[in-house]
């Protein structure tokens, strides 16, 4: 399986960005994730998804302004960031597992990272 994340940019606060990763290999049932990185800290849970059903899951730090959704015939997943704070500023990373999970260590698979920087 192989992971490309892009759509990281620079942007003021109040904006938005759409962060893309495309997914090659086997999906199926998998489930996919969003974590962040800032300098300096853990590298934290974002957003998830289901390939199947779609089902949705958030931090609370983002709820109401991400948004993650999927395209499967493009095995491709999004992120929609809007209201976007200085303290989204991170590397996002996109990863693939089999199991619904906010742990960087239950997940297989990883992207490269895409900076986001969110600038006042």
């Amino acid at each position: 399986v192989q992971l490309q994340a892009s759509g990281g940019g620079l942007v003021q606060a109040g904006g938005s960005l759409r962060l893309s990763c495309a997914a090659s290999g086997r999906t199926g049932n998998a489930y996919m994730a969003w974590f962040r990185q800032a300098p300096g800290k853990e590298r934290d849970f974002v957003a998830g998804i289901r390939w199947s059903g779609g089902t949705t899951y958030y931090a609370d730090s983002v709820k109401g302004r991400f948004t993650m959704s999927r395209d499967n015939a493009k095995n491709t997943v999004y992120l929609q960031m809007n209201s976007l704070k200085l303290e989204d500023t991170a590397v996002y990373y996109c990863a693939q597992g089999w199991v619904v999970s906010t742990d960087q260590y239950a997940m297989n698979y990883w992207g490269t990272g895409t900076q986001v920087t969110v600038s006042s």
